[in-house]
């Protein structure tokens, strides 16, 4: 067994939430090491996997700040406008919208975003090149493969035994490994949550025309639907079907699939070619019942798994490493203890209604909008309505969304920890 290593802090899971919030760390002077079960070699590898991720505009500018945006750029692709439709049969894409849709326009926030658009759309091998390029430009400490066995703490300090005998030793470990998250199991957080019946299906595909950067998403009786925008007139599929119907699409041939694809889409889509492989996987939700136990914080996916309907798992997740990271550094300027309760419990205050708040929104969202039932589908279709016609509103919803709302960590403001 070799000898113990001391870091400020350990972090389990070295995947974008986890990658990013060791780059916040080191910005603010802190030594840190991830340790994750995959080689970080392969992080490194383009691989076309078919997903794709809704970056929000001030979830990009702490990508920027932390030196990832000339490498995203060339890959980013712009959102800006998104129309939001309430339809009621497969093929509604291919329909004028009715009187129940929303259109949000990035002109009219501009002024407050500086020309910034709703948002971005980048694959997931691309944000996870650039994090790895970037971990490594700043030098820091990646076990891996390495699995953590183990963690245990004291009063002074947590200790990560992993499965090849090694021990590390830090003020703190944060989880950032997902929902299966170790190190929570180890801290005792229970989580909450239940599953929707429901699965996500996902596919890239290339466009007979442009889209004009424009992102559509449509409510059927079975789910949400939306038609994201990527560069090289491609889009991002991302729809909603029953259990029964994923696990079908999950074994069906490329025709079959393709077959199914246009039904659901109707003639919107015109010529389209699927790229890469199809997703099809389970949808739920998950809450940790805490983000903190002694010498112990979560980020991301270990404190909340989402329903991907408003494309907002990612975006949470970077902001609880924006705050963590800043509590955590400007903690370590004040000489405290980086696992202390005192400083741990700063970031749950920033964070924990936040996340809640979020989680219960997309639930009740979920549920508002997966159904055909009329008194239901009047109530939403008079709100939409509503909001598109009241402009302050509107906007209130394009800002929310943005992730440019409350209380934001310095890095969401463009700003160096």
């Amino acid at each position: 067994m070799s000898d113990t290593e001391t870091y400020d802090i350990i972090i389990a899971g070295a995947g974008l939430t986890g990658a990013a919030f060791a780059l916040a760390a080191a910005q603010g002077g802190l030594k840190v090491v991830m340790i994750d079960p995959q080689p970080f070699d392969a992080q490194l590898a383009p691989t076309f996997d078919g997903r794709s991720t809704a970056i929000a505009f001030s979830t990009f500018r702490m990508l920027d700040a932390l030196g990832l945006g000339e490498d995203l750029r060339p890959h980013a692709c712009r959102m800006d406008h998104i129309l939001v439709t309430d339809g009621r049969r497969p093929g509604a894409a291919s329909s004028a919208p009715s009187s129940a849709f929303l259109r949000f326009d990035a002109d009219e926030i501009g002024g407050r975003t500086g020309g910034e658009p709703l948002g971005y759309l980048v694959e997931n091998r691309r944000i996870r090149v650039a994090l790895a390029q970037a971990v490594i430009r700043a030098g820091i400490e990646v076990r891996a493969p390495a699995s953590v066995a183990s963690v245990t703490t004291d009063a002074g300090k947590a200790t990560v035994t992993l499965a090849d005998g090694s021990t590390l030793t830090a003020p703190l470990v944060v989880g950032a490994e997902g929902r299966g998250s170790t190190v929570r199991r180890a801290a005792g957080i229970e989580t909450v949550g239940w599953t929707y019946g429901q699965s996500g299906v996902v596919a890239t595909v290339r466009m007979g025309r442009d889209h004009g950067n424009v992102a559509h998403e449509y409510f059927l009786p079975s789910g949400p639907f939306a038609i994201l925008p990527l560069t090289d007139q491609r889009a991002s599929l991302v729809w909603t079907e029953s259990t029964r119907r994923g696990e079908a699409l999950r074994s069906a041939s490329d025709e079959a699939f393709h077959a199914h694809l246009m039904r659901r889409f109707g003639e919107f889509l015109e010529d389209v070619t699927v790229e890469g492989p199809r997703f099809v996987y389970p949808l739920s939700l998950s809450l940790a019942e805490k983000l903190i136990a002694p010498r112990i914080a979560l980020i991301g996916d270990a404190a909340h798994g989402v329903h991907p309907i408003a494309g907002q798992g990612l975006n949470m997740g970077l902001k609880d490493a924006a705050a963590l990271a800043e509590v955590l550094a400007e903690a370590a300027r004040l000489g405290e203890d980086l696992g202390s309760e005192t400083v741990l419990e700063r970031y749950a205050r920033w964070r924990r209604f936040d996340n809640a708040a979020l989680a219960a929104g997309f639930d009740a969202f979920v549920r508002l909008f997966s159904n055909d039932i009329a008194p239901v589908r009047f109530a939403r279709n008079l709100g939409m309505a509503a909001v598109n016609r009241i402009g302050p509103l509107r906007r209130a919803f394009m800002q929310e969304a943005g992730g440019a709302t409350g209380d934001l960590p310095r890095l969401l403001r463009g700003e160096p920890v």
